[in-house]
């Protein structure tokens, strides 16, 4: 029998209960559903990395106003100006 891999984050006894209780033509349905639970346990874990910071409302008007503001200054222009990777020649 081909071994498939179900989840990367299952343990070892887990996977074998889940081999022995499943048929094999349900092991891509499970496949399937470890990654989907595992996107979603990555999105909650990037969410929750986050830092709140409560601010008073106009605190909060002016950080909005600064990231409404287009960039500018030297680094951006020099940034602006740099050669692009995807439009530099590869020579062959």
């Amino acid at each position: 029998m081909k071994q498939q891999r179900i989840c990367y984050a299952a343990l070892a006894k887990e996977k074998y209960a889940m081999k022995t209780a499943i048929p094999e033509d349900a092991y891509p349905l499970m496949t399937r559903a470890c990654m989907i639970d595992a996107s979603r346990q990555a999105a909650e874990n990037a969410l929750m990395d986050q830092t709140f910071f409560p601010v008073d409302a106009q605190t909060y008007a002016q950080f909005l106003a600064v990231l409404d503001r287009p960039p500018a200054g030297e680094a951006y222009e020099r940034l602006i100006r740099a050669p692009k990777p995807w439009a530099l020649s590869t020579g062959g």
